[in-house]
């Protein structure tokens, strides 16, 4: 009986004739065909509108800043986006339904505590149309009783489900143990919070902050960028407002400290989720960070990956990754692993944060990663669909469609030693804090004896 054993990222590249060699990127380019404008109608609405004519579609990105501070007001947003195109003044759902199908159209919206985002595409000679439906829905969107109550109704089933899941619970253990009781904590409301949530609160809530000031419509597709603005003009000329639309408190920054271990009583899985402060896109060391991270974690071939998934099988997926919220940033690391291995994984995850910044990325590493970063970007660009996307979140942090094509230069431009650097700043084990979310009597005295955990309040199930 044959014993199989571990190929490393370099074994599995090599041929009998030597090393597979990594294609070139060849010549940098720009993300995209940037032609565009970026403009603020009267209304106060932000408008970045990109012409990138590869099919005959147009995708459509609305970011609506949506912070509450009232207990319910998670609650009563969730209610909002699920029935906010279930009928209008003009239209019930059945006619918004059919004309956006005539166009080839969509819309949907969804919410979380910085932002409503609004959703869509269309052809483009549907144009026109789309905007209508869309401006009919922002201005007189009637959130009529039986519908809201009817989708209240749902919601409440749909998060007793999800809040049985380790992930979600994971995600909302962390919330608290860094931001405590933070608006931003608040990413999926209490059933009966839902349950409570009026239609005449439901439509109040869109009057009060379903608002244009303050918001940014991403616009990419086959069109012409300067004409799109007088049609936008005219279309959504009835949505106005002298309020700015409401910006989500800024997060304190995150201290490094004890990880938390989070009770699951009879769980067979762990969740690890760690997280450190980072920098925006804004910092000009951004760059060297996000290389750094692509060594640590942000790809298939990382070191983490190669050391807990590949070399030691504690996990099926390892990531590190930033996430951005307003024009601040942190780095997280995640992985699920079963019980037995938990304690092992997460002194192999914090080993490869010392490991970074004390043994350094080498110049292969750092340039296999910038190849990485520089591909990926073109290729999440490539479609309209990605593009806007991308716009879209570039645009909640200040940004626009010049940082995106001058992006992949400065990647290039990263020296290894300013990737080293970053590495040794930013991922140290003593910057970073989380979560453990899993059976205590089997982790305790594991976790114990690594240090730094401290045993939290049992998980809601």
């Amino acid at each position: 009986m044959s014993t199989a054993t571990h190929r490393d990222a370099a074994e599995i590249g090599r041929t009998p004739r030597g090393p597979r060699p990594v294609p070139e990127l060849g010549d940098q380019r720009a993300a995209a065909d940037l032609s565009h404008v970026d403009i603020t109608l009267g209304n106060g609405l932000r408008v970045l509108a990109v012409r990138k004519a590869t099919v005959p579609l147009v995708e459509l990105r609305l970011r609506i800043p949506f912070a509450g501070e009232d207990p319910l007001h998670a609650a009563t947003a969730e209610v909002l986006v699920e029935t906010m195109f279930t009928g209008t003044g003009r239209r019930d759902r059945i006619g918004i339904d059919t004309e956006l199908a005539l166009i080839g159209g969509e819309l949907n919206a969804s919410v979380d505590p910085e932002r409503l985002s609004i959703n869509g595409s269309a052809l483009a000679s549907g144009l026109p149309t789309l905007f209508e439906v869309l401006a009919d829905v922002l201005t007189s969107a009637s959130y009529v009783d039986n519908e809201v109550n009817r989708e209240s109704a749902r919601l409440v089933e749909r998060l007793a489900v999800s809040r049985t899941q380790p992930r979600v619970i994971a995600r909302e253990a962390l919330l608290k143990h860094v931001y405590g009781e933070h608006p931003v904590t608040r990413e999926m409301p209490q059933a009966e919070d839902v349950a409570r949530v009026t239609p005449d609160a439901v439509r109040a809530l869109h009057a009060a902050s379903v608002l244009p000031r303050g918001s940014v419509l991403t616009l990419v597709g086959d069109f012409d960028p300067d004409g799109i603005v007088s049609r936008l003009e005219e279309a959504l000329g009835g949505w106005q407002s002298d309020t700015t639309a409401s910006v989500l408190p800024a997060l304190p920054l995150v201290a490094g400290g004890d990880v938390l271990l989070v009770p699951r009583a009879g769980a067979v899985q762990s969740q690890i989720r760690l997280i450190a402060q980072a920098l925006p896109r804004t910092d000009p060391r951004y760059p060297a960070l996000q290389l750094a991270n692509l060594t640590y974690g942000g790809y298939f071939s990382s070191r983490l990956v190669e050391n807990i998934r590949e070399d030691k099988g504690y996990t099926y997926s390892a990531h590190s990754g930033f996430e951005f919220t307003g024009r601040t940033a942190t780095v997280g690391v995640d992985a699920d692993t079963a019980n037995d291995v938990t304690a092992a994984a997460v002194l192999e995850t914090f080993y490869e944060l010392g490991r970074l910044g004390l043994v350094p990325p080498t110049a292969e590493e750092v340039e296999s990663v910038r190849q990485y970063a520089i591909g990926s970007l073109l290729t999440s660009t490539a479609s309209q669909s990605g593009l806007a996307s991308q716009l879209s979140a570039l645009a909640a942090g200040g940004l626009g469609a010049e940082w995106l094509a001058e992006h992949p230069v400065r990647l290039a431009a990263v020296t290894v030693e300013e990737v080293a650097q970053a590495a040794l700043d930013f991922f140290a084990p003593t910057r970073f804090t989380g979560v453990v979310v899993g059976d205590a009597d089997s982790l305790a005295p594991k976790l114990a004896a690594l240090g730094g955990f401290t045993v939290g309040e049992p998980a809601a199930s």
